[in-house]
């Protein structure tokens, strides 16, 4: 389905290289038997890193567009870096709230997905905040109750 012209969505990508770095991170710590910074968000086996590239920075969020290919959650948060979390340890300090979090029931049709609307909307204008001084934003998306990267398709919508 084609969008008006005044209209941008934005698909979130997954950002396979730095999810890896990020668990290599995790490795690392398990295999030295050491702690974490104080502070420092680890990356959960459920958890991937995705990517949002702004090509215009005066956004106004509208929508977002989940697809869930077979019932389960996601709960996508946003980070406030600027750069890749590879170059210093992720920080708690760093997620934004509120988190999305979208979920598709087991007797629901494959459209049918739910959101808290409220924090939706809201993370949503935030991420527009974001991108008139952002390029690119970075989200870790928890994958919960049956599905997994290979099974999701979601982008936000924006007015420009």
């Amino acid at each position: 389905m084609a969008l008006e012209p005044s209209k941008l969505e934005l698909f979130f990508q997954r950002d396979s290289a730095l999810t890896e770095c990020m668990r290599m991170r995790v490795e690392s710590l398990r295999q030295k038997n050491a702690k974490p910074q104080d502070g420092e968000k680890l990356l959960q086996p459920n958890e991937h890193v995705y990517r949002l590239d702004f090509y215009q920075q005066k956004l106004r969020f509208l929508k977002w567009k989940v697809q869930l290919e077979v019932p389960g959650k996601i709960t996508i948060t946003g980070t406030s870096q600027h750069w890749t979390p590879d170059l210093t340890p992720l920080m708690t300090r760093q997620l934004l709230d509120p988190a999305g979090m979208f979920w598709r029931k087991e007797d629901d049709d494959e459209q049918a997905v739910h959101c808290m609307e409220a924090d939706a909307q809201e993370f949503g204008e935030r991420i527009a905040e974001l991108a008139k001084v952002r390029k690119v934003m970075y989200f870790l998306i928890a994958f919960g109750d049956g599905v997994d990267p290979s099974n999701i398709k979601c982008s936000t919508v924006f007015k420009v």
